[in-house]
């Protein structure tokens, strides 16, 4: 009976690179994005939506940013809480990435948004927020599962159509885009990559 020969050197170094690529990749890819928090904040935004159809224009402006602090504050747990349940550290290099392809567009739409509302231009503040929304989501998303860019470029659509759009628009676009493209994007995420 022969003994199985020995694996050759070249084929052992291949493996061993292969496996430092391959968790080297999953270390550095941000898989918690909330699919199920991502439709919980879709509801809160259709909430949002409907809720502005029968409040005056001057409160339009309050409704949706407590809308996007609720949905900030959501969007955050459910990230702790899925990065728990995989055993994923909050400080992960992935994580990072995410976060700092993600803040800066927001961070810009506060500043901005401050200044249309000052500036009389709230008209455009439903664009602003949905572009500049999915810029974060596409930049931060590059680190992330294939579909959050995909997701962020739909906001992206969106905000380019309310830039351009009557004013009337506005409400309802902000509806489509906070709220059904974050609960249809949010489900598909919960079903593929775990929640």
């Amino acid at each position: 009976m022969s003994s199985p020969r020995p694996l050759e050197i070249h084929a052992h170094a291949t493996s061993n690179l292969r496996f430092i690529r391959e968790t080297m990749e999953r270390a550095s890819t941000f898989t918690a994005v909330p699919g199920w928090g991502g439709a919980l904040m879709g509801l809160v935004a259709l909430a949002a939506c409907g809720l502005c159809q029968v409040v005056t224009p001057s409160l339009w402006l309050s409704v949706w940013l407590g809308c996007g602090m609720l949905s900030l504050s959501i969007g955050t747990l459910a990230i702790v809480e899925k990065c728990r349940r995989r055993g994923t550290p909050l400080d992960s290099p992935g994580a990072r990435r995410f976060a700092l392809g993600f803040a800066p567009p927001l961070v810009a739409g506060a500043v901005l948004t401050a200044a249309f509302v000052s500036f009389g231009l709230e008209r455009f503040v439903p664009g602003l927020w949905l572009l500049l929304y999915g810029t974060g989501v596409v930049t931060g998303g590059t680190f992330s599962v294939r579909i959050v860019p995909l997701m962020g470029i739909c906001f992206q659509v969106l905000g380019a159509v309310a830039l351009f759009a009557p004013a009337s628009y506005g409400n309802l676009l902000m509806g489509a885009g906070f709220g059904l493209v974050h609960i249809a994007f949010g489900v598909v995420i919960a079903r593929r990559h775990g929640g």
